[in-house]
């Protein structure tokens, strides 16, 4: 643990040392303030809650996750800094978990800067702010996911637009998996078990059920699991191509 710390402190102060940190938060803040004001229409609605906002992360996530998650491996990769690591006496699996908890905290930082909407709902009306704490649960935890994803795919290759790319078409892979169009064509020629079993793997589903307040295990135990898996994976790849 005192070695994913020190990883993670060292990766944390990174991001805040160059002004890109910086974009990435201005950028998140005014996109999630565009989306739900005007896309949302947050107050029009004239209902005190922060549906309207929530509703628009997945896809604010869909791009801006990935743009962070692109520079954790292929960064190191093409400067060479991946083979200074890998002479370390360290597992590698405490260098994947450190890098990821400190791009999951820079990105959780972001979102806890939106709090103004949230003091802005309250003093209007009188939201159920248990549901707000859940849906800000559900978003941290769909972040995580698709970072997970992100590091395992910048794992493979020196080039972070390709990174960004393929990190971005995978994840709108798993967030179509719960649309019921996709579905439906599913069911034409699939038993409803394997169909029931591409709906689960769908992030908005499970984002969705928590954003409605439903702290559901299941919910809990797919985002937990898709990190541990992918963030498994990038240990693999990284042990793979150590030698590229």
């Amino acid at each position: 643990m005192n070695i994913i710390g020190s990883i993670f402190k060292r990766e944390l102060k990174s991001y805040f040392a160059t002004p890109i940190a910086y974009v990435f938060i201005v950028i998140f803040l005014v996109m999630s303030g565009v989306f739900a004001f005007y896309f949302g229409q947050l107050f029009e609605r004239g209902q005190a809650d922060l549906v309207p906002f929530f509703q628009f992360h997945p896809w604010l996530y869909l791009f801006l996750v990935p743009a962070v998650a692109m520079r954790l491996w292929s960064e190191e990769r093409d400067s060479g800094n991946i083979e200074l690591l890998m002479t370390l006496p360290i597992r590698k699996i405490d260098l994947v978990v450190g890098k990821f908890l400190a791009a999951w905290v820079f990105i959780g930082i972001a979102l806890l800067l939106t709090f103004p909407i949230v003091i802005s709902v309250n003093y209007l009306g009188n939201p159920d702010n248990g549901l707000i704490i859940a849906s800000y649960m559900g978003s941290l935890l769909m972040a995580g996911g698709f970072l997970a994803i992100g590091s395992c795919i910048s794992a493979t290759t020196k080039n972070q637009v390709i990174a960004f790319i393929i990190t971005v078409v995978i994840c709108f892979l798993f967030m179509l998996a719960g649309f019921p169009v996709v579905l439906n064509f599913f069911k034409a020629f699939m038993p409803q078990v394997f169909v029931d079993a591409i709906a689960s793997t769908s992030f908005l589903t499970h984002f969705d059920s928590i954003t409605k307040g439903v702290l559901d295990l299941g919910d809990l135990i797919f985002f937990a699991l898709m990190m541990a898996v992918w963030l498994y994976a990038t240990s693999i790849v990284i042990d793979m191509r150590k030698a590229d």
